[in-house]
């Protein structure tokens, strides 16, 4: 391998997962197989139904799999305990969900340090990191509002200032501008871009919306719970 190609972070191999409600079986991933470098930004294109959130919870170790294998850095999610999955993703990976998960009765500021808190960093550590995240995100002004005081676009900011502020090694977004106008949905997806390329984070990202091609390193389409490779020409940040 050369020096200049980043080894692969993510490996997995033959994925399906079948959800069964009564007597009636749901194939929503059908032998999914992917490798996904360190320092990429991945994003998964499809219709909703595709399977792209599903095999994005795979990925991220918030689902198992019924068959098939999931590898981050090495490490078989499918072999850790749930306590040990759970750490993995506290001091690994982060999540942006489509729902956002914020705290409404917090302010941006406390949304964000929360996860430093949790994993033990001290609270003044902790609130110096989330205030110069959200300075980051555009939202130094807006810190100590809460939730339900911003906009819809701030929010999802907050949401994308809390996953960071973590410095994690993986970040998992889904449809992280699924509700936002453009300029608010290219701001997100800038700040998950300048991410991976100054920190050389990974990032693994569900949309259907085509503004997030140009982000993209690596582009898939997934349709019917299959994922196909899309060939297109390299497009500048």
């Amino acid at each position: 391998m050369t020096a200049d190609v980043p080894p692969a972070l993510i490996e997995a191999e033959d994925l399906t997962k079948v959800f069964r409600t009564g007597v009636e079986e749901v194939n929503a991933i059908r032998g999914v197989s992917i490798s996904i470098r360190a320092g990429r930004f991945v994003l998964l294109r499809g219709r909703s139904g595709s399977g792209k959130t599903t095999l994005l919870n795979l990925l991220g170790g918030l689902d198992r799999p019924s068959s098939g294998t999931v590898k981050v850095d090495g490490l078989n999610l499918q072999g850790m305990s749930g306590a040990r999955r759970n750490r993995w993703r506290r001091d690994t990976a982060a999540f942006v969900f489509q729902a956002l998960a914020l705290l409404p009765g917090l302010t941006a500021l406390e949304n964000v340090d929360l996860p430093l808190r949790i994993a033990g960093i001290d609270p003044r550590t902790a609130a110096r990191r989330a205030r110069e995240q959200l300075e980051r995100v555009g939202l130094g002004l807006r810190a100590h509002h809460r939730v339900f005081e911003l906009s819809g676009g701030e929010q999802q900011r907050v949401a994308v200032a809390r996953a960071l502020v973590k410095r994690p090694i993986v970040l998992f977004a889904d449809e992280p501008t699924g509700e936002l106008d453009q300029g608010s949905g290219a701001t997100v997806l800038q700040l998950i871009g300048s991410a991976v390329k100054e920190r050389r984070m990974t990032a693994v990202v569900t949309s259907h919306d085509h503004l997030a091609n140009r982000y993209a390193d690596v582009v898939y389409a997934m349709a019917d719970g299959a994922l196909h490779p899309v060939e297109r020409a390299p497009a500048a940040r």
